[in-house]
């Protein structure tokens, strides 16, 4: 088997934990197979909660690596929450960091930082979904077309 085969195989067999509060049955931290979903994550948890705001969760996205799942219940405040973050929330109702988060970015975040266009993006992407969450920014430089000089040039706008 060649050394290319066995990350490939390796990456595919990490575990993946997330964690889930608010109105479910029984709330936690559950070891989830890739490309699980809300839904998914949520019937392992027992299912809502006659309380819960299931019209607030979104059901079909994907859960990833250390993800916090928070759905709420009819009676909580929602205004604090960021548009399209309902029900899903990693840090909190808004975070005060400035930089994009190579874990948690889409590709138009992505693009937003220097030396980083749509190909990159798209490969930035990619890298996270074949080898799971970046564990440190300087990872990145393992993307391809990802050099020293433009990692360089955005290490101070990146976090994980």
């Amino acid at each position: 088997m060649s050394e290319t085969s066995q990350t490939e195989i390796s990456s595919e067999l990490l575990p993946i934990y997330a964690d889930i509060k608010g109105a479910v049955v029984r709330p936690g931290m559950y070891q989830i197979p890739q490309n699980a979903r809300v839904l998914d994550l949520v019937n392992m948890a027992g299912g809502f909660t006659a309380e819960a705001a299931q019209n607030q969760v979104n059901f079909s996205q994907m859960v990833e690596d250390q993800m916090v799942i928070y759905v709420p219940t009819s009676a909580e405040d929602l205004s604090e929450w960021q548009e399209g973050q309902l029900g899903v929330r990693a840090e909190g109702p808004a975070t005060t960091s400035t930089k994009v988060n190579l874990n948690k970015a889409d590709s138009s975040e992505l693009q937003q930082l220097n030396g980083i266009g749509e190909k990159k993006a798209a490969a930035i992407i990619a890298y996270r979904q074949e080898n799971g969450s970046f564990n440190s920014v300087e990872e990145l430089k393992k993307v391809s077309g990802i050099g020293d000089k433009i990692f360089d040039n955005l290490k101070d706008e990146i976090e994980v």
